[in-house]
């Protein structure tokens, strides 16, 4: 309740507009992309309290040091060992085997500066969990963010991933300098 209120105020005064599909109705992994600026942290958390998901999200282990831990954990984030990502796939998958109901956000686009591809853990995990994929977006040209399609990936990853750049095609973030075109390395194979 307090979430949802505290969510009412933020769209209340934000210069942002959340424009959205309705949520999904079951655990999905959700895209949040394109990931240019740590502001992005807030436009998810507004718009996931917004629209009453339970969300955790994949952050890296430093965030989570010292006194930030339990806070980061409160909301909802899952500390990444960036040395093995290999197991950050395999953590999440035995979670949701285990019965966990949540909403999965993950930023594929890394870091927000200095690569060239998408990391592919969010396919991953869709395809292991049979959890579908919901693209989450910033537009900074519209002033707007939220939720897009909900979609359930088919395992043809150029396919997939053709349908994933047509709904970002004209999103940019915060700041479109640092944005990642998305694309895996898987698809080149």
């Amino acid at each position: 309740m307090l979430r949802r209120t505290l969510a009412r105020m933020y769209w209340a005064l934000s210069r942002w507009t959340l424009k959205t599909e309705a949520a999904p109705t079951r655990p999905t992994v959700l895209i949040g992309a394109p990931h240019t600026s740590n502001w992005d942290f807030v436009l998810m958390l507004a718009i996931a309290w917004r629209l009453g998901i339970d969300v955790r999200w994949l952050g890296k282990s430093s965030l989570f040091a010292g006194w930030r831990g339990p806070i980061m954990r409160r909301l909802g984030g899952i500390p990444v060992d960036r040395s093995d990502p290999s197991r950050v796939v395999g953590d999440v998958v035995a979670r949701v085997r285990a019965g966990e109901t949540f909403g999965l956000v993950v930023t594929p686009d890394g870091t927000r500066k200095g690569h060239t591809h998408w990391k592919s853990g969010f396919y991953r995990i869709a395809r292991e969990t049979g959890m579908p994929v919901t693209l989450g977006y910033v537009d900074r040209t519209t002033m707007t963010t939220g939720l897009g399609p909900t979609i359930e990936l088919t395992g043809d990853i150029p396919a997939d991933m053709d349908r994933i750049r047509a709904f970002y095609a004209d999103k940019a973030g915060l700041r479109p300098q640092h944005r990642i075109e998305p694309r895996l390395r898987e698809e080149a194979a």
